[in-house]
């Protein structure tokens, strides 16, 4: 080939380095793609924002699960203990007490329901966030 036909690898004359951008109005490749690591970022930061986001919601919502179980629980006990004479006083009352201690509130309290001696409590958590309320429920007493 003779020197007079080669041109550089991006368009330009010989000996004559061209930019991005001087080739009189064409773009190359390399010139659509700019900016495309950037976006390619911003958008994982996003998606990993989202995802954290997400996994902080469910450990809030496992968390006020697992604290409305317990106090259902507990409180359950205190009323069956209460209602089969163990200790004294309203045995709803005692549910209350031991609910509010653990920062739940009681919906129901039913006792003998499931048999002789026995106290079956629902209660909630209330959210302290975006997650609605957590709900736990138990039963306490001899065995049916």
């Amino acid at each position: 080939m003779g020197e007079g036909n080669a041109r550089s690898a991006v368009g330009g004359p010989p000996g004559k380095r061209v930019e991005d951008g001087e080739r009189g109005g064409e773009k190359t490749p390399a010139d659509t793609e700019r900016g495309a690591g950037t976006l390619l970022m911003a958008g994982l930061a996003l998606l990993a924002l989202v995802l954290i986001a997400s996994a902080a919601l469910l450990l809030q919502a496992a968390s006020a699960a697992s604290k409305a179980a317990t106090a259902a629980d507990l409180a359950a006990l205190a009323a069956a203990d209460a209602v089969r004479g163990i200790t004294g006083g309203n045995p709803c009352a005692a549910a209350e007490e031991v609910a509010e201690h653990h920062g739940a509130e009681i919906q129901e309290c039913a006792l003998g329901t499931t048999g002789p001696g026995t106290a079956v409590i629902r209660g909630v958590v209330p959210p302290s966030g975006i997650p609605p309320d957590a709900q736990g429920a138990a039963r306490a007493g001899p065995p049916p």
